[in-house]
């Protein structure tokens, strides 16, 4: 891993069992489970202006924040960090809207596939 990142904690986000049990299941399958994590970043775009990207990553880049919550990390830019804070990050394998969900205390409004938010 590359130095010139900052360590962060649960406070900016939390990883439920869910969410962890698949995203370790995916890293091992990758041979990424040492070092890698998921990235978390807050793009343009989606029907309420923002929305979650999110890519699994080798491990954090210069100026991340890299969280380690329930065992796995998570990795965020320090622009996506303003949006996400106090956020959890859950998994669904609902077949309709299955896959990583981030719940986000700081959404104003979001819209109803779950997959936007304004702040």
């Amino acid at each position: 891993m590359k130095g010139g990142f900052t360590v962060g904690n649960e406070k900016l986000i939390k990883v439920l069992n869910g969410a962890s049990e698949h995203l370790r299941g995916l890293l091992e399958k990758q041979g990424r489970l040492e070092e890698g994590g998921l990235r978390i970043a807050v793009v343009g775009g989606g029907c309420s202006g923002l929305q979650y990207q999110m890519d699994l990553v080798d491990g954090p880049r210069d100026r991340d924040i890299m969280v380690t919550s329930n065992g796995v990390r998570v990795v965020i830019d320090p622009k996506s960090a303003l949006f996400v804070s106090g956020s959890e990050l859950d998994y669904s394998d609902d077949l309709q809207q299955g896959g990583f969900k981030v719940s986000n205390p700081n959404a104003v409004v979001t819209c109803s596939c779950g997959e936007s938010f304004a702040a």
